[in-house]
């Protein structure tokens, strides 16, 4: 069972009627990759819900709920060695465990927020960015796709 004490950030974002919602996802919760997209699944949404988590200011996970369909980005694949979520999720995609010699590099869908404002490609540049923190990419994606200044006043992040 993962920890929720692992967790530094836990947003939903969704959009309603073209306005992005932000909510906290409640610790219980964070327990196990399958109840974070339980808890995703309860928003409404037009383009369904967003999951955007922070694994101990090392890794990020986005995790997409649109209807029965689930799209997941892990930042590193190599957290699945110390974060429960980040293996659920490596398991979730159906890949190989990391060994212990692998590079840190992204697991999943790089485009799962293309169709919102982030192409794959800068999504996968962001990543690429080792001066970055996990909370200071989430603020760029939030930022790409219409809602970094509310992310920012969420999770206490000084807007730049």
């Amino acid at each position: 069972m993962a920890s929720p004490d692992d967790v530094d950030i836990a947003l939903a974002a969704y959009r309603e009627e073209g306005v992005w919602q932000l909510e906290e996802l409640a610790d219980p919760v964070l327990t196990s990759l399958d109840t974070v997209i339980s808890g995703l699944r309860r928003f409404p949404g037009d383009g369904g819900a967003l999951g955007l988590l922070a694994l101990d200011e090392d890794v990020f996970l986005l995790v997409r709920v649109i209807g029965p369909h689930v799209r997941i980005l892990l930042s590193d694949v190599t957290a699945a060695d110390i974060f429960d979520l980040a293996r659920e999720a490596i398991e979730h995609l159906a890949l190989p465990y990391p060994e212990e010699d692998d590079e840190p590099v992204p697991a999943g869908d790089l485009g799962i927020v293309a169709d919102l404002g982030m192409h794959a490609d800068d999504l996968g540049a962001l990543i690429d960015d080792m001066d970055l923190y996990p909370d200071e990419m989430l603020s760029e994606i939030a930022a790409r796709l219409g809602f970094g200044e509310r992310f920012d006043d969420l999770v206490g992040l000084a807007s730049a």
